[in-house]
């Protein structure tokens, strides 16, 4: 069973002459609503002042899915986690023996963990993709990034026996401010004073609206019932994701996970762990 509240298309405007911490009050309190209380300040204390004319939401999304064969509790196990520099965290593992959809592909295995069907024809399922190397996070990364149907070309499409599989449990909490990644990425005219935002809002007078910040916060908790997670976005416009022998996957380094919706390949949510420990 899975549960998606999304919501793309909500918008806060406000006057110069309003309260700014109010009205970012109001946003984050919108936030936290959809969101299930997982992101609680979207906008932080001085992100919103004066010169801000609209806090455009862009997006906020909930997910929480209960995995189709959850993992023993009791069988969770205390465990040694490598990091990238060479050191290793106690981290705690969820561990099953049961048959999985998991393929291998060189240096790369990839774990597909089904979600339960809820009331429409939508299937979720989140992806562990485990490099062999320890530290091959990176080039995996970017070949995630660079390559269009890289994903598409490893999806396990059918189950295997598996001698085991070990996940360590991770609570992942980030945010950042997005406008200088854009703009390294070559997205400029809609930071810079020749933009002109103006139909964002309906306003008797003219405003020539520009892009000063895109916030964005994730949330994302997986244990032995399943996973929850969520994110939001922001921006503040101002004036001017056949059976075989037995398998193994040990996700005893870092890696990246994904949360897919397998029908039309959306992915909701992607991400890296590299220390299961951070929150």
């Amino acid at each position: 069973m899975y549960n998606i509240n999304c919501n793309l298309d909500s918008v806060f405007s406000f006057s110069l002459f309003c309260q700014a911490a109010q009205v970012a009050g109001e946003v984050n309190s919108w936030v936290e609503k959809v969101t299930s209380g997982l992101i609680k300040e979207l906008l932080p204390l001085g992100s919103v002042d004066q010169t801000a004319r609209l806090v455009v939401l862009g997006n906020a999304l909930y997910f929480k899915g209960a995995w189709t064969n959850k993992f023993d509790a009791s069988e969770t196990r205390d465990g040694e986690f490598h990091l990238l520099n060479g050191s290793s965290v106690e981290a705690p593992f969820m561990s099953s023996r049961d048959d999985q959809y998991m393929a291998s592909y060189g240096d790369l295995k990839v774990l597909r963990l089904p979600y339960e069907q809820g009331g429409d024809k939508r299937q979720f399922s989140m992806y562990i993709l485990l490099p062999e190397a320890q530290d091959g996070l990176w080039s995996l990364a970017q070949k995630l990034s660079s390559e269009p149907e890289f994903l598409d070309r490893h999806i396990p499409t059918r189950k295997i026996p598996v001698g085991q599989i070990k996940v360590p449990k991770f609570k992942i909490s980030f945010g950042f401010e997005a406008s200088e990644l854009l703009k390294g990425l070559g997205l400029q005219l809609p930071f810079s004073p020749e933009a002109d935002l103006s139909e964002f809002v309906d306003s008797p007078v003219p405003l020539k609206l520009s892009i000063s910040s895109i916030l964005h916060k994730s949330f994302v908790e997986v244990n032995e019932e399943g996973t929850e997670a969520a994110a939001a976005s922001a921006i503040v416009t101002r004036g001017t994701s056949l059976r075989r022998q037995p398998d193994y996957l040990i996700a005893d380094h870092p890696f990246l996970f994904l949360i897919r919706e397998d029908t039309t390949g959306v992915v909701l949510f992607v991400g890296r762990v590299v220390n299961p420990l951070f929150a």
